[in-house]
């Protein structure tokens, strides 16, 4: 195994799983359900003699498909022990009581986990919807990320306006800053076109029929004016400009689908990491699952000592890998001192900048991420079928993201060659990042005559 240079003590999600079920002879099956019946069913095994380490695994599992997939019911079937260990971590005051609060804010129905027979779990049934890919009129594409939102003007495809506006919307409790802000940068791209015939949104977090049902970007409002006046933010915009027709993605979903316009290819996975880690994912067919691809809570360090973040509280999880925070979290293992009045985004900047000059270890904290990524590929293959992997975000600007996309690909190709030849890792070029998600997200809506 490749140990990053940084963390001597990573234990690889895909290292750990695999080595576990060439021991594992007992079946096992997990069932979650989402909105409208549908169902992803997920059979495994456990080690029938190490109840102790199979709890463990099967736990991880579940965690991991909760967060790739979304759901408000688990159903799982198999050893007894096993099935109501993962039940009481769901309870109130168990492990993953933050989880279930989570899923059942996003589907609005109580959590539930239930314990049957392996005959019981309920089969596989899933579809996918097509996504995008609209590109007449004049549209407005959006994309409201953590530390800055961009706005275009599009026209029959192309962008004839563009800009990227700073704003703090983590650090704001009042939803009329969230707003505001928001209205504003549209109508700036509104006043660059004779009229508006459509709103596409790309923003980090959960969207259902175009609302915010959990987004980090308004982490800081309080629950009852998020209700009131966050959940149907963008609908509201929406109907201010005109009630033209309007469609709200997550942004990884947005990175997909940008990858699949340009490349004309499909089963992308897409990664950015910026303030979070945000996924996205397109299927064979070129459609969303719509699945919740929240990658950020995925664990995929099973050390126990890992980091852990701030919003779960549960540890090894992806955002702790694959954002800025990773950067600044591996920076004092580099002898990199980040003063304390920067910002998250700051700190970021302040790395990308001693490694574009090559100075202290600053390239071996991307040389550590890019370590990370190249197991976690391997971890999120188990559940996406993957072509091609398309990173983005801050993190990946610059020296730095060569250096991770390097490192990615010598880890795939050393331990894991098969892997290595169906999936190809790949960054965006200058273009296609601020000119093709921009089009991306303005071709969301259908625009009806």
């Amino acid at each position: 195994m490749l140990k990053p240079v940084l963390d001597k003590e990573f234990i690889p999600a895909a290292v750990f799983n695999r080595d576990f079920l060439s021991k594992a002879k007992e079946r096992f099956s997990i069932a979650l359900e989402r909105e409208n019946g549908f169902v992803f069913r997920y059979d495994t095994y456990i080690i029938e003699e190490d109840i102790k380490k199979s709890c463990f695994y099967v736990e991880r599992l579940v965690k991991t498909l909760l967060w790739c997939v979304g759901g408000y019911k688990i159903t799982l079937g198999g050893r007894r022990e096993i099935a109501e260990y993962i039940r009481d971590c769901y309870k109130k005051g168990g492990l993953r009581e933050f989880d279930a609060d989570f899923m059942s804010g996003v589907y609005e129905k109580p959590f539930e986990v239930v314990v049957t027979d392996i005959d019981n779990v309920p089969e596989k049934k899933e579809s996918s919807r097509p996504i995008g890919r609209h590109l007449d009129g004049c549209r407005i594409g959006f994309d409201a990320g953590g530390s800055d939102m961009k706005v275009s003007a599009v026209a029959d495809g192309k962008v004839i306006f563009s800009e990227e506006i700073v704003w703090h919307p983590k650090v704001n409790s009042s939803p009329d800053y969230h707003y505001e802000n928001i209205k504003k940068a549209i109508k700036k791209a509104a006043d660059k076109m004779e009229r508006v015939d459509a709103i596409g949104v790309s923003s980090a977090g959960i969207y259902v029929n175009n609302r915010a049902m959990v987004a980090s970007l308004f982490i800081k409002i309080p629950k009852e004016l998020y209700d009131e006046k966050i959940k149907d933010i963008y609908i509201n915009i929406a109907k201010e400009m005109g009630n033209v027709p309007l469609v709200v993605a997550n942004d990884g979903d947005v990175a997909a689908l940008s990858g699949s316009m340009y490349l004309k290819k499909n089963n992308i996975l897409g990664i950015a990491m910026g303030t979070s880690e945000a996924g996205g994912y397109v299927d064979s067919k070129g459609n969303i699952t719509g699945r919740l691809n929240e990658l950020a809570f995925v664990p995929v360090d099973y050390n126990k000592n890992a980091a852990t973040d701030d919003w779960s509280g549960d540890f090894g999880c992806g955002v702790s890998y694959f954002s800025q925070d990773a950067v600044i979290r591996l920076a004092p293992a580099a002898g990199i001192a980040l003063s304390d009045k920067l910002s998250p985004a700051e700190k970021l900047k302040e790395v990308q900048f001693l490694a574009e000059r090559d100075q202290g270890n600053a390239k071996q904290i991307f040389e550590t991420i890019g370590t990370y990524l190249g197991y976690t590929i391997v971890h999120y293959s188990d559940i996406y079928d993957i072509n091609c992997v398309q990173l983005l975000g801050r993190v990946t600007s610059g020296v730095g993201g060569d250096i991770i996309i390097n490192q990615a690909n010598k880890v795939l190709k050393s331990e894991f060659p098969s892997v290595a030849e169906k999936i190809k890792l790949y960054i965006p070029d200058e273009y296609e990042r601020r000119v093709g998600q921009s089009i991306a997200a303005a071709s969301l809506p259908e625009v009806k005559g």
